[in-house]
């Protein structure tokens, strides 16, 4: 990838698969009712089309991210690809509930070895500085506007039947394997040096998916039930010992002086506050667009268009920002419009209005991802050397998806919680200033990273305070 058409048409490819990855995260949500009219599934049994999904790609996050260092990124990336879109034909064609979850977590476990992979390959291949901020603004405004566009796509697509929600990325993810074969050339240095932490990654990956398998299950099994408490109990026990572990191998899974790295500690607890309180926030407008207001699955989707199309639309310019302003402060902004976004949806009621509530909370909310989500990824990256970057994109991602995880079973617990489990304007209210109290935390632990100082932008980089740890 030495020339700088190789380079971006790379970019494109890899752009593509992130997509398909964020896509997915959010486009089954809408399918759900039909989904589960089709199959018989009883509401426990529904909910882990979208938990299976999570729990693969929360739980695998880390092990991917560095074995995509270890084995080789463009290796890993490309038999991750071709299971994902082999798990995806599988869940599109199935009858049986149990086959279709079993899919799902598959395609989880897939997408946890392709997003990081796809993005150590860009934070190897473009050097840190302008070049890579435009393509890390890039490739995440793909996986923003994935996310964000999923609902709409998956609005579209369940009129015509539930399936084409699961069949539409098969065709995409052949074309982007093909196309990734020949413009993803192996690179000999690809690989990091070192052994194998296998009992690191088994500590750690066991953690994860504890920890996700609990927080989905407890609004169904009780928050303070023994099972719920003992397998917290248990997940932090083997976080514990992951650390322990850490420490003392010589060839560490994680090396834990990039968590000595202020801005890349911010990044990743900006992921979990970004992530998590969106994903608890649609959770909860969905229930109140089609359940209480009695919207088609159509015009719940229409109502997420403004936000999706922010992104799609002004993502890509995030990395002239950067280096004009610095990450920090278009984080700080971001997390400003999240917060304003979820305070306009405390207003709901009956009869909300387009105009005056739902449309300026979803376009605050578009502005929160366009700001935040590239911004994020530029600073969990930088300074990072290159034989860690699998592993830096890999924390970044489980942090998202841990914290989407975590917080949509607390959302799910308090917009449940009232007489017989049903869900009123009050309960959505409640459930809403879940993501909003989030979000003003987020807000104040992004100040914490101001420098009101004009800093050139060759500055901004970490590089010196990662060689020092």
């Amino acid at each position: 990838m030495s020339s700088t058409s190789a380079r971006w048409g790379a970019l494109v490819v890899l752009s593509a698969v992130m997509f398909l990855d964020a896509l997915d995260v959010s486009m089954v949500g809408v399918a759900l009712p039909s989904i589960q009219a089709d199959l018989g599934l009883s509401p426990s049994s529904l909910q882990w089309v979208v938990s299976g999904y999570v729990l693969g790609y929360g739980g695998l996050l880390l092990l991917g991210g560095r074995t995509a260092d270890l084995l080789g990124r463009r290796r890993v990336f490309l038999a991750a690809l071709a299971v994902f879109a082999a798990a995806s034909l599988i869940g599109g064609i199935v009858d049986d509930g149990a086959l279709l979850i079993a899919a799902r977590f598959v395609k989880g476990m897939a997408a946890a070895f392709t997003a990081p992979a796809a993005l150590s390959i860009i934070t190897t291949t473009f050097p840190e500085g302008p070049a890579r901020n435009k393509a890390l603004s890039i490739f995440t405004a793909s996986g923003a506007s994935g996310f964000s566009l999923g609902l709409v796509l998956s609005g579209l697509l369940t009129e015509l039947g539930w399936r084409w929600t699961f069949l539409m990325p098969v065709p995409v993810a052949i074309i982007a394997l093909i196309a990734a074969l020949k413009v993803l050339p192996k690179v000999k240095e690809e690989r990091a040096g070192g052994g194998y932490d296998l009992v690191g990654a088994v500590l750690i990956t066991a953690s994860m998916l504890l920890l996700v398998f609990t927080v989905v299950q407890a609004p169904e099994v009780g928050w303070l039930s023994v099972r719920t408490i003992g397998s917290l109990v248990l997940s932090f026990a083997l976080l514990g010992l992951f650390v322990f572990t850490e420490l003392r191998v010589k060839h560490p899974l994680v090396r834990l002086g990039l968590l000595r790295s202020a801005p890349i500690v911010r990044a990743n607890l900006g992921l979990v506050i970004l992530m998590g309180s969106y994903i608890g926030f649609q959770f909860a407008a969905m229930q109140y667009f089609q359940n209480l207001l009695h919207w088609s699955a159509l015009q719940t989707a229409l109502a997420f268009l403004p936000a999706g199309l922010l992104v799609a639309i002004t993502s890509t310019r995030m990395g002239d920002l950067a280096d004009r302003f610095g990450t920090a402060r278009l984080i700080v902004i971001g997390a400003a419009a999240l917060a304003g976004g979820y305070a306009f949806f405390l207003g709901i009621d009956e009869n909300p209005s387009m105009a005056g509530l739902v449309l300026p909370g979803m376009v605050l909310l578009g502005i929160a991802f366009a700001l935040s989500f590239p911004s994020l990824n530029i600073q969990a990256t930088n300074g990072v050397h290159d034989d860690e970057q699998g592993l830096a994109s890999g924390m970044l991602n489980t942090s998202g998806q841990v914290g989407g995880a975590v917080v949509l079973a607390v959302v799910t617990a308090v917009l449940t919680s009232g007489a017989d489990g049903a869900i009123t304007i009050d309960s959505l209210k409640s459930s809403i200033m879940v993501p909003l109290i989030l979000a003003v935390v987020g807000l104040l632990v992004s100040a914490t990273g101001l420098n009101f100082r004009r800093v050139p932008a060759v500055e901004r980089n970490q590089d010196k305070v990662l060689e020092t740890v």
